[in-house]
């Protein structure tokens, strides 16, 4: 490979939660174990080489004042969009700032809905959805997916159409790909969806942040693209951070072709006076969006989908008890210790902490609406990961 995906980066002191931070409390790594950091979505790669690089040649400018953004960014986000998603139409008009997705999402329901309307979204469900709900006072109406004969995640569609219709919903998040069951839509479940939506005259937020992170033998179809009606009644929202590892610069943007709608996000968006884009964000994600960010991406999603197979095969054979789906798209897996716990006499909490001590540091699924669940970061040195396996295999699903 031409980039580095093996060298363990030393993030000691270098500002990562991922590292430094335990998303528990009351528990410790024991002395001995080193820390393989497994649960926020943060990438244990170093990034594109043409991120700094651009970021670096910037800062040597010493001159930061205000700016707008450059022709550049907005030529970067549809050359990347075109190439690599086929999206076609795609105009800067169309193209909005977001400091992050989920400010994003909060700025379209506040367009969309009234506080206290109800907001269809799946469960599974990426915890940052049902925290920006709750905390602006939206209802959320889950709609659970479910697992077909093969394992795979699938939507219930009658279970859509029956809340949608009963509770008058007017609004729905999507996620796509899915967080955290690692789905890649298929055209026709986009279009059954998307039309279904159409028919209740439901507004779509969709939320393809993980869009570059996709399997190999998948691809990512965006939600604007199924359809004429899906073009004009859904706000897509995307960022570099999760492709590239650039969550710590700051950094979204949406795209939005109805120019009713786009109009009223941009407003809400500004009300704050906050949501502004950080020039070396900007010169990041033009960096980013070159072809070698490209190719570098291109690599990524060949360690990516090595490292899934790899986990997903130990643990159906190492943890038959344990029940994990495996993901066509974003670097998480999600287990589901319901079988374990029942059979061993467990809690999840049992089987979080005993992870933690041996320095697996993974993620509490319970916030996902994953009862017995834990969400597991792959996107890591496939030596961790195989030692990561081994601790879960010696210390904690004991036979």
């Amino acid at each position: 490979m031409k980039y580095d995906f093996t060298t363990i980066m030393d993030r000691r002191g270098k500002d990562s939660i991922a590292l430094e931070e335990i998303p528990y409390t009351n528990v410790s790594v024991k002395e001995g174990f080193q820390r393989i950091p497994m649960w926020v979505a943060d990438m244990n790669f170093a990034t594109a080489p043409t991120i700094p690089e651009a970021v670096i040649q910037r800062m040597e400018h010493p001159a930061y004042g205000y700016f707008d953004p450059s022709d550049a960014y907005y030529d970067s986000i549809i050359r990347w969009q075109k190439e690599r998603h086929r999206v076609s139409g795609l105009t800067r008009e169309c193209i909005g700032y977001e400091n992050g997705v989920l400010g994003g999402v909060i700025s379209a329901l506040n367009v969309f809905c009234s506080r206290g309307d109800k907001v269809l979204l799946h469960t599974p469900a990426y915890i940052g959805f049902t925290e920006s709900l709750k905390n602006n006072g939206y209802d959320m109406v889950h709609s659970p997916l479910y697992r077909d004969e093969e394992g795979v995640w699938r939507m219930d569609f009658a279970d859509m159409e029956t809340k949608i219709k009963e509770q008058h919903i007017h609004a729905a998040i999507f996620c796509s790909p899915h967080n955290p069951c690692g789905r890649v839509w298929e055209r026709r479940e986009l279009e059954q969806a998307m039309e279904l939506f159409r028919k209740y005259d439901v507004y779509v937020i969709s939320d393809e942040i993980w869009s570059d992170i996709i399997l190999q033998g998948y691809r990512h179809l965006p939600t604007q693209m199924v359809s004429e009606d899906a073009r004009m009644r859904t706000v897509a929202l995307y960022a570099p951070s999760k492709t590239f590892n650039l969550a710590g610069l700051i950094g979204s943007y949406h795209i939005i072709y109805n120019p009713w709608i786009r109009d009223r996000v941009k407003k809400e968006s500004s009300l704050c006076h906050y949501n502004s884009m950080n020039v070396l964000s900007m010169h990041a994600l033009i960096g980013a969006y070159r072809q070698e960010g490209w190719e570098w991406v291109k690599e990524l999603c060949q360690v990516l989908t090595e490292n899934v197979a790899y986990a997903y095969r130990y643990i159906r054979e190492h943890f038959p008890e344990i029940s994990v789906a495996k993901p066509q798209g974003t670097y998480m897996l999600l287990l589901d210790c319901t079988k374990w716990c029942e059979i061993h006499g467990k809690t999840i909490d049992d089987v979080q902490r005993a992870g933690v001590e041996v320095g697996v540091i993974w993620q509490d699924g319970r916030a996902f609406y994953s009862p017995c669940g834990i969400r597991m970061n792959l996107a890591l040195p496939r030596s961790l990961v195989e030692e990561a396996m081994r601790r879960l295999k010696e210390y904690v699903f004991l036979p």
